[in-house]
């Protein structure tokens, strides 16, 4: 790969229309890097993975990926990377194992390389039982898989992963995440789009966040949880019949009423850890047992929110 980058955005505008989709986007990723693209619904994540792919050409700005000119050479950039789409691609015709032989064939891999290839990614993804059956009789959860596994084949400098785990159950989903680490141990810079919160934060060294086609928000998620600012209690009383008592305790002490959208969980944000220590003995002082207690920086679905407004990314950009 030229240099350490493994894609620069600087400035890009895309239009359609009378509908700016992106706004000035800059973001960058070295090379073995792994950047959480996050947004909601239109944010504009989908526009920048297509011209990052060189699906859509740039209305204005500067874009470099592995290297080359998304503008003046798309060729090369399109040998330099691979795209895992939120939809399949792959020939429900054909086995698995002859769509990846194939797709190496077309990369200009020797046959026999191409089966050993072909076989590898169908072991790595957990494929081999199913390898020589039509793709037409496999579960959705296999084809996303075997997608993923089909954007592997020619060795990419650079993988745009635009909501991989989609249809994955939660072990394959692991499997994965196992996949993406060693990726970037190998060196390759990995685009990360996702609807998972969790997922971004166990496998992004540094986020960005799109609202309304622009740029609100970027760093490495410990200090983006940082920059939200104060810690989060969440308590779980032992027994369910005291979290009305609990809750009244964690509101008079945070000056606030807690978050009780999930069952017997009361989650309150407070300036300090004097707050903890003043809820944990007045829990003490009225006899109330913890199932659970914990002081913690926001979450990243915390943080989200607080950014955006949104509970949680969504599936789909509108453009």
């Amino acid at each position: 790969m030229a240099g350490d980058k493994g894609f620069e955005v600087e400035g890009l505008v895309k239009r359609f229309g009378r509908i700016t989709a992106v706004d000035g986007v800059s973001l960058s990723a070295r090379r073995g890097q792994v950047l959480g693209l996050l947004g909601p619904n239109g944010a504009g994540k989908t526009t920048v993975v297509r011209v990052l792919a060189t699906l859509l050409r740039p209305d204005d700005g500067q874009v470099r990926v592995a290297g080359a000119d998304v503008r003046r050479d798309p060729a090369l950039v399109r040998r330099r990377i691979a795209l895992a789409g939120q939809h399949t691609s792959v020939d429900d015709e054909l086995t698995g194992r002859a769509n990846l032989v194939m797709l190496g064939r077309l990369l200009d891999l020797r046959r026999t390389e191409a089966h050993r290839r072909a076989g590898e990614l169908l072991t790595r993804f957990g494929l081999d039982d199913a390898a020589d059956r039509l793709v037409a009789t496999w579960s959705g959860g296999m084809r996303r898989r075997l997608d993923l596994a089909a954007s592997l084949v020619g060795r990419p400098e650079v993988v745009l992963l635009d909501e991989p785990s989609a249809g994955l159950d939660p072990g394959r989903r692991d499997a994965l995440w196992r996949m993406i680490r060693g990726l970037a141990r190998d060196g390759v810079t990995v685009l990360l789009t996702t609807q998972y919160l969790e997922e971004a934060d166990t496998l992004a060294d540094d986020i960005a966040v799109l609202a309304h086609g622009r740029v609100i928000a970027s760093g490495a998620p410990a200090d983006l949880k940082r920059a939200t600012g104060g810690h989060t209690v969440v308590l779980r009383p032992a027994d369910t019949g005291d979290l009305d008592p609990a809750a009244a305790i964690v509101a008079r002490v945070a000056g606030r009423e807690p978050d009780r959208s999930r069952p017997g969980e009361l989650v309150v944000p407070v300036a300090g850890d004097a707050a903890f220590f003043e809820i944990t003995a007045q829990l003490r002082t009225h006899g109330i047992d913890v199932g659970e207690l914990a002081f913690r920086l926001p979450s990243l679905d915390e943080v989200f929110l607080s950014l955006t407004g949104a509970r949680t990314t969504d599936t789909e950009d509108a453009a």
